[in-house]
């Protein structure tokens, strides 16, 4: 069956989908709670903005420049922390669960396109692509990877594989410089998106290069140019950035969908019908992990709670 074939789920005749969100929709109703920031998002979201301000000035303009193991360490932590503004803000806010206003929610999904993800694209690959064909190969983005690492038993098995599960882990770190230096670019100008078929406005692709350039002005050319030392080291630091940034990312995803609990069920025809309805999909897909830990919340924004996430993505976490 082509990717581009459109799947499609049978109605919600048990009732499940609808049942719960009349208890979801009550719960905050009769709580008095809101679906989108609170107090604490705001604060959670100044102290991260505030965590990458202080570790790219410091990277850049800290003066740490012959202390190499603490230079190597500022980009390893501005990796790490410059993960969270998309997953704990952009994320959220693509989906319109950061603010009721559609202004705030695309102010604040710059998270992605000021640390090099089109978050134009990301909307079209995560929410309509991954969220709608979770873990259905050919179909969620999500799941499209090197031919040596196996994501799903419906892609094709090579002998390497066997061995995935010792070199994978370092594939995972080049996630996110593939993402801002080629993935954007070759699925803006690819004719579908697994069964989405691309139609940009011109808005679209002033956009797409405007945020690309924004992004390599900060990252790289201000650093090759204010950072005294060789460009390799420069390069170096870049480049185990982003891998920590990647590394970060990926595991995110792998704990939620590539687990063994989670499922990878194809269409029951050719022509492209489902056996179970979307929300009992996204129950067989998904994978919560970690509730217990306050920790794996703050860096995951969330998302370990993702079986949630997939129900309701509009909910703010």
């Amino acid at each position: 069956m082509s990717s581009s074939q459109r799947l499609k789920f049978p109605k919600d005749n048990k009732q499940f989908f609808s049942t719960l969100m009349k208890r979801v929709n009550s719960y905050f109703e009769e709580n008095n709670i809101s679906k989108h920031a609170n107090g604490w998002m705001f604060l959670k979201s100044l102290s991260i903005l505030t965590m990458i301000i202080s570790a790219y000035y410091a990277v850049v303009f800290g003066g740490f420049y012959n202390n190499t193991p603490l230079m190597l360490g500022l980009w390893a932590v501005l990796g790490f922390v410059s993960a969270l503004a998309p997953v704990n803000i952009g994320h959220d806010a693509i989906h319109g669960g950061y603010s009721s206003k559609n202004w705030v929610n695309n102010l604040m999904s710059n998270a992605f396109n000021f640390f090099g993800a089109s978050a134009y694209m990301w909307s079209i690959m995560h929410n309509q692509a991954h969220h709608m064909y979770t873990n259905i190969d050919g179909h969620d983005e999500d799941m499209e990877t090197l031919p040596i690492i196996r994501f799903s038993p419906t892609q094709k098995y090579m002998g390497i594989h066997k061995f995935q599960h010792i070199y994978a882990f370092f594939f995972y770190g080049l996630a996110s410089i593939t993402w801002v230096l080629f993935k954007d670019y070759k699925k803006f100008f690819s004719s579908h998106i697994g069964s989405i078929k691309n139609n940009h406005s011109t808005k679209e692709y002033f956009n797409l290069f405007f945020y690309k350039a924004i992004y390599y002005t900060i990252f790289i050319v201000v650093p090759f140019t204010v950072i005294p030392l060789p460009w390799y080291a420069i390069l170096g630091g870049w480049i185990l950035m982003h891998y920590v940034e990647g590394l970060t990312i990926a595991l995110i995803f792998m704990l939620a969908h590539l687990v063994e609990k989670a499922q990878f069920p194809n269409p029951v025809d050719a022509k492209g019908n489902m056996q179970n309805s979307w929300a009992i999909h996204q129950m067989m897909t998904t994978a919560d992990f970690a509730r217990d830990s306050w920790l794996a919340f703050f860096i995951c924004g969330g998302l370990n709670f993702q079986i949630e996430h997939h129900l309701f993505p509009k909910i703010c976490h």
